[in-house]
């Protein structure tokens, strides 16, 4: 499970470009907490916090203790928005976790055991299609990641979300019949020759016609 962590934070009453502007002067961004039935809650974080875990990876799929004046609340970081040239966090949302609360989050698949999948060993390519998960799963159970296991998986092999084992109580949310997370596919120089001896077996085949 992802480990909560803590987050100072201040409320902040003033709204607007001009208010934001003046709270990035001070190395903070605006931010809000939502939901759990309860009123938005507009707070101001520090710049460097957030830029150091928006980029450690799995800032969406953690949850953390905003402590905000010295009240805390159980949050997951929902959307945040990056300056487009500079790529430093403006803004971040995030919502309240309420007791029992199922929530839908994106988590980083793993995949292991490449040495003992036998397509791989034959020069096969994994094809990764997913490299996360859309999942429900109970706020206080979400996973740091899934695991895949190549063992076994020869050329042609196709891994879907219903042949791995997900945490108890998550189901996909993806909406699609039997995901697809990935293939192993034959690597270039195989694929050259299948086609070519196919081209090959083509004028044969058509001359035991005649």
């Amino acid at each position: 499970m992802a480990a909560a962590k803590e987050l100072k934070a201040q409320a902040r009453t003033g709204v607007g470009k001009g208010a934001a502007r003046a709270l990035r002067r001070q190395g903070l961004i605006p931010a809000v907490i939502y939901g759990d039935k309860k009123p938005p809650l507009a707070i101001a974080i520090s710049t460097n916090e957030a830029n150091k875990r928006i980029y450690a990876g799995g800032f969406l799929s953690h949850i953390l203790t905003l402590d905000v004046d010295g009240e805390k609340h159980q949050v997951i970081p929902r959307d945040y928005q990056l300056d487009v040239v500079k790529d430093f966090p403006l803004h971040v949302d995030f919502l309240r976790i309420g007791k029992g609360s199922k929530i839908n989050v994106q988590v980083h698949v793993e995949f292991i055991n490449e040495e003992l999948s036998p397509g791989i060993k034959r020069g096969g390519v994994l094809n990764i299609v997913h490299h996360t998960l859309d999942l429900t799963v109970s706020a206080d159970n979400i996973p740091e990641k899934i695991t895949v296991d190549l063992t076994g998986k020869d050329i042609g092999d196709s891994i879907h979300i219903s042949s791995i084992q997900l945490p108890a109580g998550a189901t996909d949310h993806s909406h699609e019949d039997d995901l697809t997370i990935a293939t192993i596919v034959a690597p270039s120089g195989l694929r050259s020759e299948e086609a070519e001896a196919g081209a090959a077996a083509a004028p044969a085949a058509a001359a035991k016609k005649e």
